[in-house]
């Protein structure tokens, strides 16, 4: 199977007044295509820095990475072609319309005026926003907002999309909508997806492989079964007594849990 995201040797150090800090010491990674990845690990691991040097929001001091067949040293720009980016605090302005934002992605995309319109259009229907076109992004539900970061995230069709805690804050059902949406990019397009979430339950549901991070390195990768059996004795274990044999630690809190309304 093809791969899409390569990483050998990865790393970041910071230098700091203490000193310089190794934030990832040395990542090596593989994602193929079509494969929904599930990037783990405690707080101060290294997943946000690995995720924003695989972006290319960070240069790296060390290793060599590819994002669809573009180095992410000498081709960066390539890289951002290929790739989405849904951060966790998002990217919408509250004062602009749903497809006043859409349409302007696009643009900046150098999409045609016309084209850009219709690829709005075409993104709307594809995730549930045509009734809400014309109502200001700060007037959506919490899952509609998070609907629209991918939305302008799809806008130039990427081929792969990295979605940096997408549910934090969602109610149940919204969180399972977006699970959804999440497959239905894999399996209906092809979409390979690097996610990161502090949700176990959500990793464990929603990942084809997990890769779990701990100390700037892997420290364990394969299903979520595979994991939960060599790790926790069982694949009737949960994911939970997984991570914590490997690395000692629970996730970080990712904000208030999920609750019915």
């Amino acid at each position: 199977m093809a791969a899409v995201i390569s990483a050998a040797g990865l790393a970041r150090t910071f230098q700091t007044k203490g000193g310089p800090v190794a934030a990832v010491r040395g990542i090596d990674l593989t994602v193929h295509k079509g494969e929904i990845l599930g990037f783990l690990g405690p707080n101060g691991a290294g997943k946000t820095t690995t995720l924003r040097m695989l972006t290319t929001l960070l240069r790296p001091t060390g290793g060599t990475a590819a994002v669809a067949g573009h180095d992410l040293a000498t081709d960066p720009a390539g890289v951002r072609r290929a790739c989405g980016y849904v951060a966790q605090s998002g990217g919408t302005d509250p004062q602009i319309t749903v497809r006043e934002e859409l349409v302007t992605q696009g643009r900046m995309y150098r999409l045609p005026k016309a084209e850009a319109v219709a690829r709005a259009a075409e993104l709307a229907r594809e995730l549930g926003l045509t009734d809400v076109l014309d109502r200001k992004a700060g007037a959506l539900s919490g899952g509609r907002r998070r609907r629209l970061d991918i939305a302008m995230a799809l806008t130039h069709r990427p081929r792969v999309l990295f979605l940096d805690e997408p549910t934090t804050g969602l109610d149940p059902g919204s969180r399972a909508d977006l699970w959804d949406l999440v497959r239905r990019l894999r399996d209906e397009h092809g979409t390979t997806v690097f996610l990161t979430t502090h949700y176990l339950d959500e990793a464990d549901a929603l990942a084809d492989r997990l890769v779990i991070v701990d100390g700037g390195v892997v420290a364990a990768e394969g299903t979520p079964s595979a994991l939960k059996l060599a790790h926790a004795g069982s694949i009737d274990a949960t994911l939970q007594d997984a991570f914590l044999a490997l690395t000692g630690r629970g996730p970080a809190p990712a904000g208030p849990a999920p609750v019915a309304v």
